[in-house]
């Protein structure tokens, strides 16, 4: 393994570490207080529209923040995932990759009510993932055009 996949898996592993403080015990985001009953959306864009809806008054920060902070959040795994494994190269793997890890976490929000299971959440951290793999394809198409010839 090269210094640059060895590096990448230190960081995958430092990334993932904070994304599950993030989800489950980050108190700024609600995690600490014990819910009674279950909360899910199983309904496509629900949560966005509600937010987008009301975002003046739940405010246009929270708005912003559950919207693009899923999608930041993944773009990191996006970018990394391919570095550490070639045959993680692929767009179709990046993709399932991620729509598993997010959904791999909002599973364990619904289990101990840590949170809530959002389809939505799904679809913007999928998306962050794939944005994350462009961006590691655009940096791999530059690394060969300089580097390699």
């Amino acid at each position: 393994m090269k210094k640059i996949q060895w590096g990448t898996v230190v960081f995958l592993i430092i990334y993932l570490m904070v994304l599950a403080y993030v989800c489950f015990w980050s108190e700024g985001y609600g995690r600490t207080e014990v819910q009674n009953t279950y909360r899910y959306n199983l309904v496509p864009f629900k949560e966005i529209m509600r937010f987008y809806t009301y975002r003046e008054l739940v405010g246009i920060e929270a708005f912003l923040l559950n919207l693009f902070g899923n999608v930041l959040a993944f773009i990191p795994f996006g970018v990394m995932v391919p570095i550490v494994s070639r045959k993680n190269r692929r767009f179709f793997r990046v993709l399932g990759l991620t729509f598993l890890l997010s959904l791999f976490i909002e599973c364990i929000q619904l289990i101990f009510k840590v949170g809530s299971f959002d389809v939505d959440d799904l679809i913007l951290n999928t998306v962050g993932g794939i944005i994350g793999y462009i961006v590691f394809w655009l940096m791999n198409q530059i690394r060969r055009q300089w580097f390699v010839k």
